[in-house]
């Protein structure tokens, strides 16, 4: 009866833990370009991060940005900073907004939005080549951006 009592409030604690709420892109707070809050309360996950930074179809960043950790990628581009010690450079909530954002922090970046779904020109659908419908949405989710900083915050010099 008490593993039963004790598994019961373990459910209880556990059911009792608010989840915290994404933060939608038109709901993002940056304080001179960083995001101090996380976006979705959960931790990022540093190998699905690497994953999005090296994904041609996901985040894409090797097609800009250098990353020696990721040499088995091909056609890295030039165009921005190499990645190297990025965890160095930026603290978490710098990266976190870079990544939202850039454009908040370095005002003429080429960098693309990556969570972002509003005050668009002419928005595609993300790397599909297509124009945005009604179903169009940041190009990385939330936990998407979470998983790149926690990543770069690993790349350290």
């Amino acid at each position: 009866m008490k593993i039963l009592g004790t598994a019961a409030g373990v459910a209880a604690l556990l059911a009792s833990v608010a989840v915290a709420e994404i933060i939608e892109p038109t709901n993002v707070s940056f304080e001179d370009g960083a995001i101090a809050t996380s976006l979705t309360g959960t931790p990022g996950d540093p190998a699905e991060g690497r994953d999005i930074v090296g994904n041609k179809k996901k985040g894409n960043c090797v097609a800009c940005h250098q990353v020696s950790d990721l040499a088995e990628i091909p056609f890295h581009g030039e165009i921005g900073p190499m990645l190297d010690g990025a965890g160095d450079r930026w603290s978490e909530a710098e990266l976190r907004g870079i990544v939202a954002n850039a454009k908040v922090m370095f005002e003429d970046s080429m960098m693309p939005s990556f969570y972002k779904t509003e005050g668009f020109i002419r928005p595609g659908n993300a790397y599909t080549g297509e124009a945005a419908d009604d179903t169009f949405g940041p190009i990385l989710t939330a936990q998407q951006i979470e998983d790149v900083v926690a990543y770069l915050a690993t790349l350290k010099d």
